[in-house]
């Protein structure tokens, strides 16, 4: 078998040789010209430093927007310069939460490029993030880009310190009201708009604040409007089936879940694979080599196991504040979440023995091939368990239908970190709902996906 660390490199390179060719530069309408009729919200309006051929600005926002707390953001703006684009602003919303946007003006662009002559595309880096990110340098060294990877407590602390009270006001509510001003500020009436992972949730909930303000849906890696389950009870029994369509297709001779099962049960690690699994997705959904790694470590062979879990750290998870701002990340899902606990205005005194009889009543079944130990033990749940208790913002109901508009929801066959599952829940909330699961694709399928049967059903749905 190649090891592990050259099946990574390789598989490195050949993401960036496939990027380098597939974007495009916008053609001929889309140059960067001011068109102060839609955008004179946004200003400062110049083309983009780093992206000449795109417009980008400032959009001053309320810190808090109930206005009790005074003070000021400046969120930037990037946009292609087609202004009477003739289906109006198509909104890119990217995941994270904590992921810049307007440094991937360009990367999308080429992505959406088959629809830029009907939408004026919008990025925007979302408040905490991109060069305004919340800074917490622990949290970002032991978490990366990861979801689910374990941090140090000290810098749990650090963190919830250096943003103070002010972390309150980064929750997905604070970026709907936000959005909705870059609505008036662009001088659209509706907008489309597109997510991606936990811009789905952004976008649904947006959707659910302002119905009227909404032409299209584009929902990728879809996760509910309810937000992310911190024990991720839909990832974990999805791994095995991940895991098992990926060997079929790749002739492996194993059971992968059920030496997953096995390496948990012996090594009591199942956070760590689980956030490694779901970081590996993103360079090979086929997990070419995890059936191997997991099949010696069940059979107490356990040093390929601990390789993987280095390398991705390394090459998938580490990513700086401004690609990805874990204290955004902290701060947005501790005001977002319902824990065992709770809410974070749950007094932190009883919030561990509330996450401990959580763990006593989840059942195998629940969480196979993890253990329970592995829903109450992952990264994001764990910085929550000690954050600061703070007031927090309504959570929409599951069952509140999205307004009545056309809705695409794309996913992946081979996504762990939003399963399609998790897409079918959001479905029922819609009115009449178009669903595209693209085999051998796992998360962000527009971004992503060797298969282009996800973008171009984007493509038609947003020009349908």
């Amino acid at each position: 078998m190649t090891s592990t660390r050259g099946r990574v490199t390789a598989l490195l390179g050949a993401v960036a040789v496939i990027a380098g060719t597939t974007l495009a530069t916008p053609g001929v309408g889309f140059a960067a010209t001011a068109g102060p009729d839609r955008s004179g919200g946004i200003t400062g309006q110049a083309p983009c430093p780093d992206a000449p051929e795109f417009i980008c600005g400032t959009l001053t926002v309320p810190l808090d927007h109930s206005g009790a707390t005074p003070g000021t953001l400046d969120l930037e703006v990037a946009l292609t310069g087609n202004t009477t684009a003739p289906r109006g602003d198509l909104l890119f919303l990217s995941g994270g939460p904590g992921q810049s946007s307007v440094s991937s003006i360009r990367r999308m662009a080429g992505k959406l490029e088959p629809v830029l002559k009907d939408y004026r595309l919008v990025v925007f880096d979302q408040r905490g993030t991109g060069r305004g990110a919340l800074q917490c340098p622990g949290l970002q060294e032991d978490m990366g880009s990861s979801d689910l990877a374990v941090p140090r407590k000290q810098s749990i602390a650090d963190c919830a310190t250096a943003l103070g009270p002010n972390a309150r006001h980064y929750s997905t509510a604070d970026t709907v009201a936000d959005i909705d001003l870059l609505r008036r500020a662009l001088g659209a009436r509706r907008l489309t708009l597109d997510g991606v992972s936990y811009g789905t949730i952004v976008a649904e909930r947006y959707a659910l604040a302002h119905p009227s303000r909404v032409a299209r849906l584009v929902l990728d890696s879809v996760a509910p409007q309810s937000g992310f389950d911190p024990l991720d009870l839909a990832a974990m029994p999805a791994s095995a089936r991940v895991l098992r369509a990926a060997c079929r297709a790749t002739g492996c001779t194993t059971d992968p879940a059920a030496d997953l099962a096995a390496t948990v049960r012996r090594y009591g690690n199942g956070a760590q694979i689980l956030s490694a699994l779901t970081g590996y997705e993103f360079i090979d959904p086929d997990f070419g080599g995890v059936p191997e790694i997991l099949h010696e470590a069940a059979a107490g062979q356990p040093a390929k196991l601990q390789d993987f879990f280095a390398l991705v750290h390394q090459v998938v998870d580490a990513a700086p504040a401004e690609d990805l701002s874990q204290g955004l990340h902290s701060a947005t899902v501790c005001a977002d979440a319902r824990f065992p606990w709770g809410s974070t205005d749950t007094p932190v005194a009883g919030r561990a023995a509330a996450l401990e009889r959580t763990r006593q009543r989840l059942t195998a079944e629940q969480t196979w091939p993890f253990d329970p130990a592995t829903a109450t033990g992952l990264g994001s749940l764990l910085v929550c368990l000690d954050w600061p208790r703070e007031p927090v913002p309504p959570v929409p109901s599951a069952h509140r239908k999205l307004p009545d508009v056309p809705v695409l929801l794309l996913g992946g066959d081979r996504d762990i970190a939003t399963p399609y599952e998790l897409l079918y829940q959001q479905a029922q909330s819609a009115h009449h709902p178009q669903i595209v699961i693209v085999p051998g694709a796992a998360h962000s399928v527009q971004n992503r996906a060797a298969n282009p049967a996800g973008r171009q059903a984007v493509y038609d749905f947003l020009l349908k």
